[in-house]
């Protein structure tokens, strides 16, 4: 606790943490907000599913271009464009009630999304000493875990309440007062992004980077399907104020295992402990399909969700071995436009087989789409020798800062 109490004292620090939350618990809500106003607004889940699709898939088209914005010219003009325009489209969602115009709508969101946590990221390192970078960067995955369990229970209660339409105002406001503010903060205005190294590899060309994002398309499928299959089982059986409570079990759960996933991340060579996690996910999701919304699904989201926390240390710590020099961001940015496509395609399928099928059927889809992701690492796992080693004090550094980026 003293070493958070020095972090807290340093200039810079609390203000930083404090701009960043609002944003990060407005992308906390809004995946659930869409789906809410759009099944209320339409009556199908279906289309609520397509929604998430549409914003999910133009999101992380785009997330290349937000990321190349930030290294070409800084934060301040890139966060003050996209935060006012995210804002405005989501008030514009927000009072669509057709099927076509909710959807377009949703179409604009993802284009217009502004990169908060792309911008956050590289700030630590300006404001806080190499000696505090690891307790800066924890302190940041946190915060950011934090909005995942708290984020679904606010919009949940809200889109329920006596005045859905609150849910989406409430994240407008977040996104513009933590936007706003994060770009008018001296360090955001005064940061300098790195220069690219002039002969660095194409991340296309790059065997191992080729793997990672063949990977992440049954991945991103997969939990795209989760995504959308929990909210319509537990609406279609009348219980959708359970949602927040299944989520927030799976957030604070993946937080704790983070968290625990860093602690061991130095005992073994990085690809193997992937490999390990990998497996204990899939067979975590198993269950899925037996579940009903109330406790069960809540225990097996929680599991999914521990496992998933420290995936997610070793495959920052695998991908920082073998990306590209110079693609500290692109490469974090691209693999996620791969991935959130097939997200975006996962929640389309999740939403149609839940209404016309029934949601277990997307449910026991996301086993399968992992089971896959799981056999081409395995497969592959050669473009990724770089990995095999115990990861050095500075590979092991970046990897707990890359935990802070959604690639937004």
């Amino acid at each position: 606790m003293k070493r958070y109490k020095e972090l807290l004292a340093m200039p810079h620090v609390v203000i930083l943490a404090i701009t960043a939350f609002p944003g990060r618990l407005g992308y906390a809500m809004i995946a659930l907000g869409t789906f809410f106003k759009t099944q209320q607004a339409t009556g199908s889940v279906a289309t609520a599913g397509m929604a998430i699709g549409l914003y999910s898939l133009t999101g992380s088209l785009t997330s290349g271009i937000r990321a190349y914005a930030l290294e070409r010219w800084g934060q301040k003009w890139p966060l003050r464009l996209f935060v006012p325009i995210y804002a405005a489209t989501i008030i514009a969602f927000n009072s669509m009630e057709s099927k076509e115009s909710l959807l377009i709508t949703a179409l604009l969101l993802g284009v217009t999304a502004p990169p908060i946590n792309l911008a956050v990221r590289p700030l630590w390192k300006d404001i806080v000493p190499d000696n505090f970078l690891r307790t800066a960067y924890a302190l940041d995955t946190s915060m950011m875990s934090f909005t995942t369990v708290i984020g679904p229970i606010l919009i949940t209660f809200l889109a329920l309440s006596s005045r859905p339409e609150l849910g989406l105002t409430v994240i407008a406001a977040l996104m513009l007062i933590g936007g706003l503010g994060l770009s008018a903060t001296t360090v955001s205005k005064n940061w300098v992004p790195e220069k690219k190294a002039k002969d660095q590899q194409k991340l296309w060309r790059d065997r191992a980077i080729q793997l990672l994002m063949f990977e992440g398309c049954f991945i991103g499928f997969g939990i795209g399907v989760f995504n959308v299959a929990v909210p319509a089982f537990a609406t279609q059986e009348g219980v959708a104020q359970r949602v927040a409570w299944i989520f927030a079990a799976f957030g604070l759960a993946n937080m704790i295992g983070g968290l625990l996933g860093g602690l061991v991340s130095k005992k073994q060579a990085p690809l193997s402990a992937l490999l390990r996690a990998y497996a204990l996910w899939v067979v975590a999701c198993i269950p899925l399909v037996f579940t009903y919304p109330d406790w069960t699904i809540t225990v097996v989201g929680a599991a999914i969700g521990f496992i998933h926390g420290g995936f997610q240390v070793f495959y920052f710590e695998v991908l920082e071995a073998v990306r590209p020099h110079g693609t500290q961001a692109s490469s974090i940015a691209w693999i996620w436009s791969i991935e959130g496509s097939f997200l975006a395609a996962g929640a389309a399928v999740g939403g149609i087989v839940s209404e016309h099928f029934s949601p277990r059927v997307g449910l026991a889809l996301t086993p399968i789409m992992l089971l896959f992701g799981l056999l081409f690492i395995i497969i592959g796992r050669g473009r990724l020798s770089a990995a095999n080693d115990v990861p050095t004090d500075e590979e092991d550094l970046r990897a707990i800062k890359n935990l802070s980026d959604e690639v937004k």
